[in-house]
């Protein structure tokens, strides 16, 4: 995901591949060939090969749309849920994925991609066994941010806030309402473990398939929703002309949310 800090060079970021150096012409060692048959020229070569196809790739090949903040509405839900529909109109893979990142107990930071299940008045739902990684780290340390980010409209969306946990009424529910597929991955269970081998894996995994499908109502007593309630939402709307990028950022206060540009 680009950082929205600092765009002044728009090829290093881009979603359209251009020329790229061939796997049959590279000059260092390819798959299939001894690892230490490579040389120092051939490792820089794939290096500079490397560096010449981030320089190549491009963003924001077409027309993005306008955001005139002036227009916005006073809370950030109305305007997230409108975003996240226009950038599902204008076929945006996936647009209800999205960065999590937390941090353990010493302030180390992860982050991966996880699902959006809801958005609404107590903030941004999202589902984890707690035995996770990302489960421990809420436990000790509730704060997360998210990022959505949607290349088509060149719109990012940052959130950040305290993250609790759902009842567990309301957790059953949210996994319940999902695929038999989501129900079978939640059912394997032991996420962020050490695997043993893929075999192991497979097993498993056919189990909790067979289980899934025979019992839809399957307990998962380790699944659990969370809520992120934001502190502070950020809407940004790249602009591939002018680079006059719009970040509209909304803080909460104590008397409910303030609303401010910031430089891009």
């Amino acid at each position: 995901m680009p950082d929205h800090t600092d765009h002044t060079d728009h090829r290093a970021d881009g979603a359209t591949p251009g020329p790229g150096p061939s796997l049959e012409t590279g000059t260092g060692a390819g798959i299939g060939t001894d690892a230490g048959a490579g040389t120092a020229t051939g490792a820089g070569g794939d290096a500079d090969a490397f560096r010449a196809l981030l320089r190549g790739l491009r963003v924001w090949e077409g027309e993005l749309p306008s955001f005139d903040p002036e227009g916005a509405p006073g809370e950030p839900l109305p305007l997230f849920r409108q975003w996240l529909r226009e950038a599902a109109e204008a076929g945006v893979p996936e647009p209800h994925t999205m960065s999590l990142a937390t941090a353990d107990a010493a302030g180390d930071p992860s982050v991966r991609i996880v699902m959006l299940h809801d958005a609404d008045e107590r903030g941004w739902h999202f589902g984890t066994h707690r035995g996770s990684r990302k489960g421990r780290e809420l436990a000790v340390r509730p704060r997360a941010a998210l990022a959505f980010y949607w290349a088509a409209v060149g719109r990012q969306v940052r959130v950040r806030g305290t993250v609790a946990a759902a009842s567990p009424e309301e957790s059953v529910a949210d996994l319940h309402r999902r695929s038999t597929g989501a129900l079978a991955a939640a059912l394997v269970g032991h996420q962020s473990e050490v695997l043993g081998s893929a075999a192991e894996l497979a097993r498993t995994a056919d189990a909790a398939w067979e289980r899934a499908r025979r019992e839809p109502d399957a307990p998962v007593p380790s699944w659990t929703l969370y809520v992120l309630r934001a502190d502070e939402v950020e809407f940004f709307q790249g602009d591939q002309h002018r680079r006059q990028h719009v970040r509209l950022n909304y803080r909460r206060t104590e008397d409910g949310w303030e609303r401010e540009l910031l430089w891009p």
